[in-house]
């Protein structure tokens, strides 16, 4: 009788999460190991989870959230910077080779990656090499010394000549101006610093920065035990005019890494269109896609389809014809873009919609922390990086105050502990989607295709799957009669509806997947 009683629960959860949305087991979150198409979740850990009552967000508190985070469904996490840095977000390292003591020791990163690999849960680190902090000892030696071998390991020149190659046009700036270069105290020459001078660009041209930087990737790949990189500033390791340039680098450094482990998952940080972004993948075979970022955010406020499938497809087609094994990084909001919601006037159904639209698309979704629960965020940057909410009245012990939240707190977001035992949360949204998307091979990798529909709605076939979306705030009727589909296989509202003349009722905001 075991396998018959295991047959009718598989078909009363079915039944369940069809008409109610309700969640599954949560052993049924995890699939086998879909690596690397499994959810990826974008941690700034100093926002996340405090351990020890500082305020401030650290690798132990992560390692206590790992159940959470399994529970969830996540397959990857992405961390933002944990190296040594003088600034909160921790894009100028000062040193490669720790953990910013604020979130620990290398001893509880280990620990916490252990922890983490015993679940299943991949891990990627930032790793930003385009430029160091300007505290950084290779930098404090180059200001000190001009005849320091780390003087050539930035860029440096003479005013006049700056103003020379800007005047020829040999050099491009953002403006008309020498605002990318700074004068370091005692130093008649200026150095480049593409974000600011507090980011002194690193000297590509110098054979030992390459070595330094495969050396990095070395030792957290093969000593610590990540299982990649998120390249940050991919774009800007030499000027725009000397891309090629870039594309070799990157190059280079792939096949450095694939090396020493062969499954290394590389994504790049490249913002431009598609024939832009594509030679990049010749070394980073995975890039964040900026491109569906703007079409997600703009059809989701509109509420019209606007060729986001069409334009999806045209990009992967393209990118393919460069790199076979390309897969594409798709999200809606991250740690330097207004979260979606915030975007849509802190419209929830609309944000769920887009989280099923994400989740629902082939190759690599990323959740930026918060998501989950509905967290708003709009720039200064600070403010899109607020700690996440655990509980009311910031009684969890893990809660984060580092920086007092404008835009997310417990009278505008509804805390976790509020939301993880509710199914119409937006927390079991979330949690709904990622454990159809991990059991179900086709939404991972499923081909995708284009599906014309009527205004206000948006279509797409994965496989033999049909996936519609009502994009509106009205219900909306589809038509089955031409396809294939004929059953309801996902669908997490209520009041989605199959009639026996094949007609689909879709109450607005709402997504479902037919068989």
């Amino acid at each position: 009788m075991p396998d018959l009683r295991k047959y009718y629960r598989s078909l009363l959860y079915l039944f369940l999460a069809m008409i109610t949305g309700c969640q599954d087991k949560p052993a049924d979150n995890q699939p086998t190991d879909p690596w690397p198409y499994g959810t990826m979740y974008e941690i700034f850990v100093q926002s996340f989870a405090d351990s020890n009552g500082d305020g401030i967000g650290d690798i132990n508190g992560l390692t206590a959230k790992l159940d959470y985070l399994q529970e969830l469904g996540i397959q990857g996490i992405w961390l933002m910077p944990i190296n040594p840095s003088p600034s909160y977000h921790k894009y100028d390292v000062t040193d490669y080779y720790d953990i910013h003591p604020d979130y620990g020791t290398m001893a509880d990163f280990k620990r916490f990656l252990a922890a983490a690999h015993h679940r299943h849960i991949r891990v990627i680190m930032d790793l930003v090499v385009n430029h160091t902090s300007s505290e950084h000892p290779w930098f404090k030696a180059a200001v000190a010394d001009p005849n320091s071998p780390y003087r050539d390991y930035y860029v440096w020149a003479d005013i006049d000549s700056i103003r020379d190659q800007i005047a020829k046009k040999e050099i491009t700036l953002d403006s008309d101006n020498i605002t990318q270069w700074h004068q370091a105290p005692g130093n008649e020459q200026y150095y480049y610093g593409f974000f600011w001078g507090g980011m002194p660009d690193l000297n590509y041209n110098n054979p030992a920065v390459r070595e330094e930087i495969k050396k990095i990737g070395r030792y957290w790949l093969e000593e610590v035990g990540v299982d990649g990189f998120r390249l940050d500033a991919a774009k800007h390791i030499y000027p725009d005019e000397r891309a090629a340039d870039s594309h070799a680098w990157w190059k280079e450094f792939g096949d450095a890494m694939r090396e020493v482990k062969p499954d290394v998952y590389l994504v790049g940080e490249v913002w431009g269109d598609a024939r832009l972004v594509a030679p990049y993948l010749q070394g980073l075979p995975s890039m964040f896609d900026f491109d569906f970022y703007h079409n997600i955010n703009r059809i989701i406020k509109n509420e019209r389809e606007d060729s986001l499938i069409a334009s999806l497809i045209k990009a992967r087609q393209y990118f393919a014809t460069v790199q076979p094994r390309y897969l594409d990084a798709i999200f809606v909001n991250n740690h330097d873009q207004n979260r979606l919601i915030s975007n849509v006037n802190g419209h929830i159904d609309k944000a769920r919609l887009a989280a099923a639209i994400l989740l629902t698309l082939p190759d690599i979704p990323y959740v930026y922390y918060g998501d989950e629960i509905g967290m708003l965020g709009k720039k200064p940057d600070p403010q899109i990086r607020e700690p996440f909410i655990w509980d009311y009245d910031q009684r969890a012990p893990e809660q984060t105050t580092w920086i007092k939240a404008v835009n997310s707190t417990d009278s505008t977001v509804v805390p976790l502990s509020a939301q993880i035992n509710d199914p119409a949360s937006t927390y079991a949204f979330y949690k709904y989607w990622i454990a159809q998307r991990n059991r179900d091979e086709q939404l991972r990798t499923g081909k995708l295709r284009e599906v014309p529909v009527a205004d206000g709605l948006l279509a797409y076939q994965r496989g033999d799957l049909l996936i519609v979306h009502n994009l509106t705030g009205r219900e909306h009727t589809f038509d089955l009669n031409d396809f294939t589909a004929g059953t309801i296989k996902y669908a997490f509202a209520k009041g989605v509806n199959l009639d026996s003349e094949g007609n689909l009722r879709l109450p607005p905001y709402t997504s479902v997947v037919l068989q």
